[in-house]
């Protein structure tokens, strides 16, 4: 008898709605955590494995599968030396920036102090702080707190993006901590004000917007 999956994909909702539709192709258990790893860029699975702490290897593997099938991620091999492959987003896949933008902004008022159990990666910070950053600095902006550094690129048209890891040449550098992140992002703080008390130095190598 042959094996049977054992992580199924869901069944479509048959629902004549955009809004179910939408949740036919990213209302699984991981499928949007995974979209927010590869919005950072290119991955390996073990990179993604990696920075999805709690999801099983074969979970990880049937989810992006299902995200192939559903054109939002392709999986293409580097060129040599590098033997490896890595999953990268489609058009239609970073096209859920705003919607990752959406649920960061309505989640943060939940973020409170980082639970015992909680992960932390300096990184899922990037996309609750592009609210912080847009109107205040242009170009790219690296970020750097206790956890590690990420990047982000804010453009004079309103487009960003962000990248794991240190940038090469920014225009801006953010020190700060995981606290005042959240507060950034929730809305308690302005970077201004963050700045004023201490809490975050901005050097920058661009004008203010």
């Amino acid at each position: 008898m042959p094996r049977q999956p054992r992580h199924p994909r869901r069944r479509s909702y048959d629902q004549y709605c955009a809004s179910a539709r939408a949740l036919d192709a990213v209302g699984d258990r991981w499928t949007l955590l995974i979209v927010r790893e590869l919005l950072a860029g290119p991955r390996r699975y073990t990179d993604l494995h990696a920075d999805l702490p709690g999801v099983s290897t074969d979970m990880l593997a049937g989810r992006l599968k299902d995200m192939e099938g559903t054109g939002l991620v392709t999986r293409r091999r580097l060129p040599p030396p590098v033997s490896a492959y890595v999953y990268e987003l489609t058009p239609r896949g970073r096209g859920l920036l705003p919607v990752l933008r959406a649920l960061a902004e309505w989640g943060a008022q939940d973020l409170d102090a980082p639970r015992p159990t909680d992960a932390v990666r300096a990184h899922w910070f990037a996309i609750p702080l592009l609210r912080a950053l847009e109107g205040v600095v242009t170009g790219v902006v690296q970020v750097t707190l206790d956890e590690g550094a990420f990047h982000v690129r804010i453009e004079g048209d309103g487009g960003v993006s962000y990248a794991d890891g240190p940038a090469e040449s920014p225009d801006a550098h953010l020190r700060t901590d995981t606290a005042t992140c959240r507060a950034l992002a929730g809305g308690e703080l302005s970077l201004a004000e963050a700045v004023a008390a201490g809490r975050a130095r901005l050097d920058q190598t661009v004008p203010t917007g």
